[in-house]
């Protein structure tokens, strides 16, 4: 069920990595350096390849609040209300299948059955929204399964082809 390979740009569901934050910042700093300097706003948005309205809009912050206004605030949006043990122990029990969790004979995961069995596990009340956006962040993707019986008997169906088939086909 997990569709994405390697690190997601965007691992909180929204915004940048702590990573590209900090290099972000590192470029703000670098641009009150500049602007001290006396430098024209459009040498220093060229030299750290912004915007020159971004640069009015630092320099507006640097006077207003100084260099410490330049800091990043963090990631953007709500925090997630599980821990990382929790989406852990959420994403084993998503690999194990609903019908581990008394789901009945469909085996296919739907938001609503996620969000209760959130609400089973942790406590933790999701709407059907939170709980897309929740799995989104877990690096799930949504995915229609192909319809096959959970008896299907790989052995069964080959030799229904070599040799039953033919004989039907004619």
């Amino acid at each position: 069920m997990r569709g994405y390979a390697g690190e997601m740009r965007y691992p909180d569901g929204g915004g940048l990595t702590a990573k590209a934050r900090t290099k972000r910042e590192a470029a703000r700093r670098e641009a009150a350096v500049l602007l001290g300097q006396g430098l024209p706003v459009a040498e220093v948005a060229s030299r750290l390849r912004v915007s020159a309205e971004i640069v009015y809009r630092w320099r507006r912050a640097i006077g207003e609040g100084g260099v410490e206004a330049l800091a990043s605030k963090g990631s953007s949006g709500a925090s997630c209300r599980l821990d990382d043990d929790q989406l852990r122990r959420l994403a084993d029990e998503l690999d194990r299948g609903p019908v581990a969790h008394g789901f009945g004979p469909d085996q296919r995961w739907t938001l609503a059955r996620i969000t209760e069995l959130v609400d089973r596990l942790f406590g933790v009340r999701y709407t059907l929204r939170g709980t897309s956006y929740l799995l989104h962040r877990m690096g799930f993707s949504p995915q229609v399964s192909a319809r096959r019986a959970a008896e299907r008997d790989p052995a069964q169906i080959e030799d229904w082809h070599t040799r039953r088939w033919p004989s039907v086909r004619g």
